[in-house]
């Protein structure tokens, strides 16, 4: 199994596999060292067989840390969008299908283009080894290189000084979303190692806009700054993001923007927003107010708080209960998504059962410590595909140290018929989460594809 942000996710069902591309993808996975050893020498050679696509791209903001990046990417562009401009934007992982990766101009690059720079970039490798996440990233460079668009909105995959996407030598904006323990083989087992390879991506002459975060990685950050002149804008001290009276308050040296709340789901969607609006405020976008006022409204981002909607996997759940879907999988994950429940609780109390699967590389104990007291029930489930999960059974024991009821399930459907024995009313609330991969087998199974 690759890292996080540089595999490949199962589909899951109605997840065709007989595309051109699909083909491609297998064998570029065949190229992955056995042992990834971050750098950007791959990169370098690829990039420059291909005729340097790096230097020919919109104007960049590059977006790295531990969480929120996606939504982040989200907010900043249903915004640009409202304003009129066209946007290229670089996620990871997919959830369903390769290609929610790449959006060129608005629009995720349909299969022919898809397959054809996937191609190129087989090409221009000639088979030497590189990794799943350097080559596509090369290819989709590329893409970006050849559509004209007005701003490339790039998230880093892993970590962000030797990320095969910090080969930007200019940004118009750097962001460091909130930082906090994760990939510790490769990152550092510190806050401060971690923060460190995140400011990476900072370069000199762009602002960097940096969240809220713990002490010990914002001085990593600041170090980082320093040593390269780059002005800081940071959460709390150069700009500030807040709820108030149900809207998002935004204020930075340009003056206090009040907008609507955002659509996305949770109190930490307020940070995401005001990290979004700030950075494109400091990137020195003249946008509208209206362009704000409707991006709020407009942000979607699938699996992040995802109220799944009918569809035969929900199908299979006793009727009138609600499920919902995160990609949550880390601490600071399981933070943010027990604060958002509890907020959701507060104001439509129903019991809480969540539905987990988890990677074997991730620290279930540290992911649910913060819905103890919160979660009524916990059914532990295997990871789909062949991605190396955890077993059912020590997820279920890490929910039992918390003081969760724990038990295990063959699958996810299987997890919600098991609720018709659950004691109501009120029918539960189910939260299914612990791995993006889980995430996009489950939009597979219930037909509700991204976009």
């Amino acid at each position: 199994m690759v890292a996080h942000g540089a595999g490949v996710p199962a589909g899951g069902p109605g997840d065709p596999s007989s595309l051109p591309s699909d083909a491609i993808l297998d064998r570029l996975l065949a190229l992955h060292p056995k042992l990834i050893d971050l750098s950007l020498d791959r990169m370098w050679r690829v990039l420059e067989r291909l005729g340097h696509p790096e230097r020919a791209l919109p104007p960049v903001i590059h977006v790295a840390g531990t969480n929120g990046k996606g939504s982040t990417v989200a907010f900043m562009r249903a915004v640009l969008e409202a304003a009129g401009l066209k946007v290229h934007v670089y996620t990871s992982p997919h959830l369903v299908r390769f290609n929610e990766r790449i959006r060129l101009a608005g629009t995720l690059v349909d299969e022919a283009r898809l397959a054809a720079a996937l191609a190129a970039a087989e090409v221009a490798n000639d088979g030497a080894p590189i990794t799943f996440f350097e080559i596509t990233t090369a290819a989709a460079l590329q893409l970006f290189a050849e559509e004209p668009a007005d701003v490339l909105l790039l998230e880093v995959g892993l970590g962000g000084r030797l990320d095969a996407t910090n080969v930007v030598e200019r940004p118009l904006a750097s962001v460091i979303t909130p930082v906090s323990i994760d990939h510790v083989e490769f990152l550092g087992d510190t806050l401060g190692a971690i923060a460190g390879e995140k400011a990476g991506i900072l370069k000199a002459g762009a602002p960097a806009i940096i969240a809220r975060q713990p002490r010990e990685a914002l001085r990593a950050i600041e170090r980082r700054a320093a040593r390269l002149g780059v002005p800081l804008h940071i959460a709390g001290e150069q700009f500030h993001a807040y709820e108030e009276g149900g809207r998002l308050v935004v204020s930075d040296e340009d003056g206090l923007i009040d907008l609507p709340r955002p659509r996305l789901v949770g109190p930490h969607q307020i940070e995401n927003a005001g990290l979004a609006v700030a950075t494109l405020r400091a990137a020195g976008l003249k946008l509208p107010i209206e362009a704000y006022e409707a991006g709020m409204r407009a942000a979607d981002w699938p699996a992040r708080l995802q109220r799944l909607p009918a569809g035969p996997l929900v199908a299979r759940a006793p009727a009138g209960i609600e499920v919902w879907l995160d990609g949550g999988h880390n601490a600071a994950g399981g933070q943010v998504l027990a604060a958002a429940l509890a907020d959701i609780e507060d104001r439509a109390p129903r019991p809480l059962v969540l539905i987990v699967g988890m990677l074997a590389a991730k620290d279930a104990g540290t992911f649910l410590a913060p819905f103890a007291g919160l979660a009524r029930e916990l059914i532990a489930v295997p990871m789909p595909g062949d991605h190396k999960g955890q077993p059912p059974e020590a997820v279920a024991a890490a929910a039992a140290a918390h003081g969760i009821a724990a038990s295990i399930a063959s699958g996810v459907g299987t997890a919600l018929e098991g609720l018709a024995s659950f004691p109501a009313p009120p029918l539960p609330r189910v939260l299914i989460c612990g791995s993006l991969y889980l995430a996009g087998t489950v939009l597979g199974a219930n037909g509700t594809y991204p976009d």
